[in-house]
């Protein structure tokens, strides 16, 4: 079995992590599979937003302790770090398209931090959130020590992270971890909505909107300014910025292309 699944359509590429019998818990051939096919949707130009779920009722349970436990299929903590999660954390922030994550299940451990690092994170009504570490004396990674106390705040995110607390979809929509929930059964059609919607959008501008956000979590406001500065120059002389502006002036629908 593949641990990870990938199509695409109409501009959207789909990645499915595709352990569903371990609740799509991280190992090596999963984690080396996912880096390879962000790159693969990164490079597509057919590609203009990516979408990643899970198979089956998780979305990802966090490392499967049976390798790290096993003698002889344990990489080690250090590689496991390095290699295996880092790239994928680097790569959801550097890939200049939009990523939804689309959580429709259990999100545990790194496979919290994983969702949290992307672009837009939506999630099924039943599904939670979980930094799962510290019940096994861990620490977050994968980001989670990044990107959760810029989302909800430092006292908040410390106690998430010390007491292991599940947060549910509603919960996490509340204190402003993930954007939005949806009825289970509604779910998988919200999630093609949303994503058409993205790839439809003039996605060049949304490239650099995501670079500048990027910029805004370690530079001052005066190294913003001019981030803004720079990157605003580009976006206006983009093919798509002179159609949106047509399509407003003549009252039509535009027609983006990512250009």
């Amino acid at each position: 079995m593949k641990p990870i699944l990938t199509t695409v359509d109409a501009g959207v590429g789909t990645i499915k992590l595709n352990r569903p019998q371990a609740y799509n818990s991280v190992n090596k051939s999963l984690t080396l599979a996912l880096q390879q096919e962000l790159d693969r949707l990164a490079e597509d130009p057919s590609v203009r937003a990516i979408v990643i779920t899970g198979e089956g009722k998780a979305f990802c349970a966090g490392q499967d302790l049976v390798e790290v436990t096993s003698p002889e299929l344990n990489p080690g903590f250090e590689s496991i770090l390095n290699e295996h999660y880092a790239p994928i954390i680097t790569r959801l922030r550097k890939i200049p398209k939009p990523i939804i994550a689309a959580v429709n299940g259990v999100a545990a451990g790194a496979g919290a931090n994983i969702a949290l690092a992307c672009d837009i994170v939506i999630a099924k009504e039943t599904a939670s959130f979980i930094q799962a570490f510290s019940a096994i004396g861990l620490i977050p990674d994968s980001g989670g020590t990044y990107f959760l106390p810029r989302l909800i705040g430092f006292q908040k995110a410390l106690a998430i992270a010390m007491l292991g607390d599940k947060v549910t979809a509603p919960e996490a929509v509340q204190m402003g971890m993930i954007y939005k929930y949806f009825p289970d059964n509604t779910f998988d059609e919200e999630v093609l909505a949303l994503a058409n919607k993205l790839a439809k959008m003039p996605t060049k501008g949304l490239a650099l909107t995501k670079q500048a956000f990027n910029s805004a979590l370690t530079g001052s406001l005066e190294d913003q300014l001019a981030v803004e500065n720079k990157l605003q120059l580009e976006a206006a002389a983009t093919e798509d910025y002179q159609e949106g502006v047509d399509a407003f002036l003549n009252k039509r629908k535009p027609e983006f292309k990512g250009k």
